[in-house]
């Protein structure tokens, strides 16, 4: 396909291509910035924020720990589960920068999954939040693991605060059930002990793995996308292309609720702010809404991400419409579709436009953003990153005209190397570089893509093709509608029909209003047959919601 994008639609300041080979490694580029605003605050937790001074001699000091008293060397695995706290970068950076790949673990993970996952990747440590360590215990002998690091909440919130946090969460909230595992070193010990003069810089280049970052993939099991640090160099230096007319360098303030596990969370917060010498807040606990708004209070943020769900659910919070967001420059929306009626409201209490980007873990994981310049929210997922091709093709193979869904197929330097140890995988989704998204898209004559839906989530009504985003949508637009979710049900007569999920935000709300409501808006053989209401839906760990659940 031509990128018509790049004349007609790219705004002013964000460049055709970038240099994916700009900086060797990502410990090579850490050590740049690090260095360059050894003076400011890189991350905030709890009121308690460190410098990139202290954090890259933190992670020097984690780094000289796991090659000089746990024999690590360069391409071990190290997994990390633990929640966002200051314990998650140092980690982080200290096996970037000893060569060791990041294997990001869910602490919420049932024992099943997380043995699938440290079997899989061959994980040697692992670094864990107490709170999740029995269900390590389940597992552990039935793994790889030979080191495990334990650390609680607390740990790096100083000697006083440090120990309240850590005796309230055991002992008042009782958030840390019991478990016994042998031979644990505390995190504390780990940084304390680690000499960072005796840590050794690792040879690594662009094709070593930086991680193995699971995911259902397009299809089946969970798979370790093996990204390596030429894929996160070129996906930073992308983010960074499109955001830099309106980001000032070492003047920038990100608020972090997604979990840095996740692949969203860990590139456009962690990754890329840390290029441009800003400041995360990391939030611990952002389903703690009224929590989450108090903390916000105290800055004045100039940058925020999330997912649909987060951005609704701090629209329905008290308090949220009365922060300060005269500093607000970016809000940006991932993970999943970004609603009109969340984008609308999000841009009349905040008066800054919510932004939609899309990406997979498989690209690194950013692909297409909303461009900078764009005046309101117009339901598209915008255009490619500097540097990348798509192109959308049809089930007989063929490529679309302009405005024809079809598969969308991604190609560039943030593409992944392929699944790990997974050929056959590799091979359905990777072909002479065009990675098979599996997601249903169509783009404009700007340049702009839409997607439609994913391919296996599409919904046959009678031999119709019915996308539940659009469903979604359209409840959505209900004011008494707070979360909905829409799949296919089996119908004798029909093949499916469509059964949405909702959980109200006005208790009066009937079955009968959303119908006519939906009848208003849609096609007959789109509207629902069948509702649900419900207290919650299930939700990932970075609050998408999980049609598959509900099926």
């Amino acid at each position: 396909m031509e990128k018509i994008w790049l004349e007609k639609s790219y705004p002013p300041g964000v460049p055709f291509e970038i240099d994916a080979d700009k900086y060797k490694s990502l410990a090579e580029m850490f050590f740049q910035y690090s260095n360059k605003y050894s003076d400011k605050t890189a991350f905030i937790n709890m009121d308690v924020s460190i410098t990139y001074r202290q954090l890259e001699q933190q992670a020097k000091s984690f780094a000289a720990y796991l090659q000089n008293d746990l024999g690590m060397k360069k391409g071990d695995k190290l997994a990390i589960m633990v929640p966002n706290s200051l314990q998650y970068p140092i980690a982080l950076f200290g096996g970037l920068i000893a060569g060791i790949t990041i294997v990001n673990v869910n602490p919420l993970y049932t024992a099943r999954e997380l043995k699938h996952q440290l079997n899989d990747s061959g994980a040697k440590a692992i670094v864990i939040i107490e709170n999740f360590a029995h269900t390590l215990e389940e597992i552990i002998t039935d793994t790889p693991i030979e080191h495990v690091i334990l650390t609680s909440l607390g740990d790096r919130l100083g000697t006083i605060k440090g120990t309240v946090v850590n005796l309230v969460v055991k002992y008042i909230k009782k958030m840390v059930p019991k478990f016994n595992l042998a031979n644990t070193i505390s995190f504390n010990h780990v940084v304390a002990k680690g000499d960072p003069e005796k840590f050794t810089p690792a040879d690594i280049n662009g094709e070593d793995l930086a991680f193995l970052q699971y995911t259902g993939g397009t299809t089946g099991v969970s798979k370790g996308a093996m990204l390596t640090h030429r894929n996160l160099v070129a996906n930073l230096e992308q983010a960074k292309g499109v955001l830099k007319p309106v980001l000032v360098e070492g003047e920038e303030f990100v608020v972090t609720a997604l979990p840095l596990y996740h692949i969203f969370a860990l590139t456009a917060n962690c990754l890329t702010f840390l290029t441009l010498g800003g400041t995360n807040l990391l939030i611990t606990n952002p389903r703690d809404m009224p929590g989450f708004v108090k903390e916000l209070t105290k800055y004045k943020f100039t940058v925020i991400t999330g997912v649909n769900t987060l951005f609704n659910g701090l629209l329905n919070t008290p308090g949220f419409k009365n922060l300060d967001f005269s500093k607000l420059k970016v809000a940006m929306g991932g993970g999943m579709a970004v609603q009109q009626p969340v984008a609308e409201r999000w841009q009349q209490v905040t008066k800054t436009g919510l932004i939609e980007g899309y990406g997979l873990t498989e690209c690194s994981p950013f692909v297409t953003i909303s461009p900078y310049n764009l005046e309101g929210y117009d339901g598209s997922i915008g255009i490619p990153a500097p540097s990348t091709d798509i192109k959308i093709i049809a089930d007989d193979g063929s490529e679309c005209g302009l405005g024809e869904p079809g598969e969308m197929y991604v190609k560039g330097p943030q593409v992944m190397k392929g699944y790990y140890n997974r050929v056959d995988a590799t091979n359905e989704i990777l072909n002479d570089g065009w990675l098979a998204t599996g997601d249903i898209a169509s783009v404009d004559e700007r340049g702009f893509f839409n997607i439609v839906d994913r391919k296996k989530d599409m919904i046959i009504v009678s031999g119709f093709n019915v996308f539940p985003n659009e469903i979604e949508e359209v409840v959505m637009m209900h004011s008494g509608v707070l979360e909905t979710a829409a799949i296919g049900v089996p119908h004798e007569v029909n093949g499916e029909s469509v059964k949405i999920f909702v959980v109200k935000k006005d208790p009066a709300l009937t079955e009968k209003d959303l119908i006519s409501h939906c009848r208003s808006n849609l096609t007959n053989y789109k509207v629902p047959k069948l509702i649900e209401f419900r207290d919650e839906l299930p939700k990932s760990n970075v609050g998408k919601i999980l049609r598959k659940d509900l099926r």
